[in-house]
């Protein structure tokens, strides 16, 4: 009975000193991929919504009906361009597809071109949607709904399809892409803060061991705003030296040898 006891006091303090190791051990994130290379899963609300970087392309399964949500950064100057591709069952009837991208007050950003909504029609095999956001602004009205710098969202889901097409599995793969327009599309004024959401959930830890709210687990790789340059000032230097040229040149032309060009009789 002795002998009993021993062993199952330690077999007890074995088990409760691996218990700590087991749970320190990070797990896989569900929605990456094994080499954490790119997202495997959507979101289903815009608090759940899957991180995504530009240039990435994200995959997700579902069942139609489902709604999918994907979140990425953008910022001053940048025209965001979200393309989805939706790979729908073999047999299917006429289903349309709709692709929102929201800014990070969650208002919904119209569609400066592209097709955000798509019809696929009986038994096609995918739908394709995109949409080309306008220019990312500095700053806005209050009573404006221009798109701003931030967290975009992105929400996939069938907003029209047969009942007996509900509950389907489908697989989507969305990519988030952005253009640098330049000086073209810069506006005077800066946000003081971005849009992105989450600063009372995520913390940083400083460097005399206090932490602070942090915008986001992600961020502009360049700083957000980082700058009050852009190709626009050169533009505008060009044509100043054009104009002070052009001045100098016409005075030249106009102003004439300096001598009257007739002498007055009797002189």
């Amino acid at each position: 009975m002795r002998i009993t006891r021993v062993l199952g006091g330690a077999l007890l303090a074995l088990g409760l000193g691996a218990g700590p190791a087991a749970a320190d051990t990070p797990s896989p994130s569900p929605s990456t991929s094994a080499d954490g290379s790119a997202p495997t899963k959507a979101g289903t609300s815009f608090r759940t919504a899957t991180e995504l970087e530009q240039g990435q392309q994200a995959t997700a399964s579902a069942s139609t009906g489902d709604y999918m949500y994907w979140s990425f950064p953008a910022d001053i100057g940048r025209r965001p361009t979200v393309k989805a591709t939706v790979k729908l069952p073999r047999t299917h009837g006429a289903q349309t597809w709709q692709l929102d991208v929201y800014d990070g007050l969650r208002r919904r950003q119209a569609c400066q071109y592209g097709a955000n909504t798509r019809t696929a029609v009986q038994d096609a095999p995918s739908a394709e949607l995109t949409c080309v956001l306008r220019t990312v602004r500095g700053w806005a009205e209050p009573w404006a709904d221009d798109p701003l710098p931030g967290t975009y969202y992105i929400r996939l889901t069938v907003v029209d399809l047969g009942a007996t097409d509900l509950g389907q599995p489908v697989s989507a793969e969305v990519r988030a892409d952005t253009v640098d327009i330049g000086g073209a599309a810069a506006a005077d004024g800066s946000l003081g803060k971005p849009l992105v959401p989450g600063i009372a959930v995520t913390s940083a830890e400083k460097t005399d061991g206090s932490k602070t709210a942090v915008l986001s687990s992600f961020g502009s790789h360049d700083g957000w705003s980082s700058g009050w340059w852009s190709d626009r000032w050169v533009w505008t230097g060009i044509g100043a030296v054009l104009a002070a040229l052009a001045g100098i040149g016409g005075y030249a032309l106009t102003r004439g040898s300096g001598r009257p060009s007739r002498v007055p009789p009797g002189v």
